[in-house]
């Protein structure tokens, strides 16, 4: 999405502008019933999610007898009310589900499709007979595809929730009605998506002041129009958007697109019909597996690459002993691991409803040790080409030459939601709308903003006789990087990581993995260092921390990697691709949820019963020492 470049909010930021939008006001909401920490420690249920308002709304349903199911719907939903711009009733994800009571891992898919009129040639210019930019086709109502959260919402309780659905949205419901202050994350998440918040005049009057600008921090915001969408979801269950009112209001915003006066960039209406929301469904799915390290790593199958690309990176890196290895060494051996897995997840990843994805041989350990064996002592360059994931399997597989790779970039926003309840179940929930407000259109009457998750689909094949897993079709679910992990141990769990980041979600699940499995770091710490990500990509993406380190210089210098900072126009939102939530079980019915410290401001984990001395002491000594490394950027939330 195009950025537009605003001074960063300080300390006169914090006064509240006189013009206001109608999604805003100047009573102030109730005050705060649970601190904002990074970290916490206790029993009875945990919530991280990467905003305090939704974590909030998962301790209450879990106090009030729900389950980790429930909490993770609370949460979800809430999130759609504080943060809309990753989040909500127009967007889609994936759902790993941990059941104490069975030891089992199942998961749901409940990703956006698109609709039935989708071509495989649906983003190529027909004037030029060239694929569209990724950010112009990103721009149109045309890349937005059937909602699909509200119905794995609905699912997900109805199948293994305690409370109903209904119950579950009322936190959310109250959140929306009273409001919360605007803090320096949300004003700068809305600078990210201004120019299409700016293009729709239903946006515009909700998230944005009079003239157009970002919400000052500080700033009342209230969702009337949100809390009835909820209402009307709560009252009449899922049918009310996918065979109802909410619906026929997502399909006319879709395909008749009102917009501002003189607005130029939204050139494109969307191709959606009734009829595809009312045949939605989502997924129950088995989930992925590998073996790492004795843990047992449980995964989302496509067509999220999620598991997939997670598990091979994990199984090329069994081939090596990280933690006895110089810290550099393993860090090479970790980003030509995933260089070459995301090699295999851009040929062989897509819907499984569509194309044949031999997911079995990519999560093979004996395929990943004849891509083990290509990792050298001098970094490739990509585009490498992929393996051959079919047995029998033989010696190296591919090749460190060049490749031509057509794979769609994927957008850096998304959020992901951990939860634990006191039976023992545990979810981590990947949700998204894709860019950082999604397409820019709120649904006028409804208060939520729509996806644009259809680009994620790659637009045209690398070339005229190539075969490409992820083109479009009418139904089909575009690849996704969404997906997090759950290890377990002898059938009990040990812990979850998930994250945001648009394609590096795989990477920075296995990094946090390798930080505290192979590199001994706590969890906490090893969610807070410093990321890197390697995409099959001619350069890694650093996040400043990494970028100007002396691991990232002898890098350089002694396998030949090459970076390039994480930066933009908005900062330090753009320094960061992604954020990430944990949760690890410490014995005895006792949990640590993590969230960011930093990034994007910082995540807000919480538990029900805190542990005497645990919860909010090492969650403020966790704040602290990053405090003290970035004084500005540590209590947004």
């Amino acid at each position: 999405m195009r950025r537009i470049g605003f001074g960063i909010l300080m300390a006169t930021a914090m006064a509240v502008c006189a013009a206001v939008s109608a999604g805003a006001a100047s009573a102030q909401p109730g005050g705060n019933r649970y601190p904002n920490e990074p970290v916490a420690v206790g029993t009875g249920g945990a919530v991280a999610s990467m905003d305090v308002n939704a974590s909030r709304a998962g301790i209450d349903v879990l106090r009030r007898g729900g389950n980790a199911v429930d909490a993770a719907v609370a949460t979800a939903s809430a999130l759609g009310v504080s943060v809309p711009f990753v989040a909500g009733p127009g967007g889609g994800g994936f759902m790993v589900i941990y059941n104490a009571r069975t030891h089992q891992v199942t998961t749901i898919d409940g990703r956006e499709t698109c609709p039935s009129a989708c071509t495989s040639t649906m983003f190529v210019d027909p004037t030029t007979g060239k694929p569209m930019g990724y950010t112009q086709a990103s721009d149109q109502p045309l890349s937005t595809g059937v909602p699909s959260m509200v119905a794995t919402w609905a699912k997900a309780v109805q199948l293994y929730g305690r409370r109903s659905f209904a119950a579950d949205l009322q936190p959310a419901i109250s959140l929306a009605q009273r409001g919360f202050r605007v803090n320096f994350d949300f004003n700068q998440l809305e600078q990210a998506g201004l120019q299409l918040l700016q293009a729709y005049p239903a946006s515009r009057a909700q998230f944005l002041t009079a003239s157009g600008d970002p919400l000052p921090v500080g700033t009342t915001f209230r969702d009337p129009e949100l809390a009835h969408t909820y209402q009307l979801l709560a009252r009449n269950g899922p049918s009310a958007f996918y065979d109802g009112p909410i619906g026929q209001a997502v399909v006319q915003a879709v395909d008749h697109p009102v917009l501002t006066p003189g607005e130029t960039v939204v050139t494109t209406p969307g191709i959606m019909q009734m009829s595809d929301l009312q045949s939605y469904q989502t997924r129950i799915l088995a989930p992925t597996h590998v073996n790492y390290r004795g843990l047992d790593i449980w995964g989302m199958a496509p067509p999220s690459s999620a598991g997939s690309t997670e598990g091979e990176i994990l199984n090329i890196l069994d081939n090596f002993n990280l933690a006895a290895e110089p810290r550099a060494t393993a860090l090479f051996q970790y980003l030509e691991a995933s260089r070459l897995a995301y090699a295999d997840r851009n040929a062989y990843v897509g819907d499984p409803n569509f194309v044949s994805v031999p997911l079995d041989g990519l999560l093979d350990p004996a395929f990943a040790a004849t891509r083990a064996c290509l990792i050298g002592t001098t970094a490739m360059t990509s585009p490498v080409a992929p393996g051959s994931p079919f047995a029998p399997f033989g010696g190296c597989s591919g090749s460190t030459a060049s490749a031509v790779s057509s794979a769609s970039p994927e957008a850096h926003h998304t959020n992901n939601i951990v939860t634990e309840d006191r039976w023992g179940d545990i979810v981590a929930y990947t949700n998204t709308i894709n860019f950082f407000g999604g397409s820019g259109e709120m649904v006028p009457g409804y208060g939520f903003l729509l996806n644009n998750e259809m680009t994620d689909f790659d637009f045209a094949p690398a070339s005229a006789t190539a075969t490409d897993p992820n083109l479009p079709a009418g139904g089909k679910e575009p690849r996704s990087s969404m997906g997090a992990i759950i290890a377990t141990q002898n059938g009990r769990p040990v812990f979850t990581i998930g994250a945001a980041g648009g394609s590096t979600i795989p990477e920075t699940v296995v990094q946090t993995l390798i930080n505290h499995v192979d590199f001994g770091m706590s969890l906490p710490d090893a969610l807070d260092a410093p990321r890197v990500s390697q995409t099959n990509s001619s350069t890694s993406l650093a996040e400043p921390d990494f970028f100007n380190s002396q691991l990232a210089q002898q890098l350089t210098s002694q396998f030949g990697e090459k970076f390039t900072l994480a930066t933009g126009s908005i900062l330090p939102l753009d320094n960061y691709p992604g954020d990430a939530t944990a949760l690890q079980m410490l014995g005895g019915g006792v949990a640590e949820p993590i969230a960011e410290a930093v990034r994007l401001g910082g995540g807000s984990a919480l538990v029900v019963n805190p542990t005497a001395g645990g919860s909010n002491n090492r969650g403020n000594d966790h704040a602290s020492q990053r405090h003290q490394q970035h004084p500005r950027e540590v209590s947004r939330r």
